[in-house]
């Protein structure tokens, strides 16, 4: 069973949360519980510098580094999900002398509703990297 952390992020809230510890089999759950319209309102309402965040849901595999944020842009009834993908990479340094890891490389996976979401939130619960990569956009 691989172990996974998450965390939300609060449109209103300076501070991300830390969800800690989360079981593989509670992810989906938890994702799919959460209230973007409540939270997009919650912008909506809020003067522009109270307003920190996207709302937010990320969550990352505690062993190999790969992880997704899931997030939502646009007006309550009227809004998409963006999905960043985070994956250790191997990146070239200046002139490409030296090779290094970077444990926060991350691409944009082109996502448009939850269904796409879910999908690519399921790729990495079942630890399915050639699926996320695949659906990364390489014009973003």
């Amino acid at each position: 069973m691989m172990e996974f952390k998450a965390f939300f992020c609060d449109p209103v809230e300076a501070d991300i949360i830390e969800l800690g510890d989360m079981a593989q089999d509670t992810i989906m759950d938890t994702f799919e519980k959460i209230d973007w319209n409540d939270y997009l309102q919650k912008s909506s309402n809020a003067k522009l510098d109270e307003i920190y965040f996207h709302p937010t849901f990320g969550i990352e595999n505690k062993k190999s580094g790969n992880g997704l944020t899931i997030s939502v842009i646009g007006e309550p009834d009227n809004y998409k999900f963006k999905v960043t993908y985070k994956s250790p990479q191997k990146v070239k340094s200046f002139l490409g002398l030296n090779d290094q890891i970077s444990d926060n490389y991350s691409t944009v996976i082109q996502a448009t509703t939850k269904n796409d979401a879910i999908d690519c939130l399921s790729a990495l619960l079942r630890n399915d990297i050639a699926y996320l990569e695949s659906r990364v956009d390489n014009n973003a």
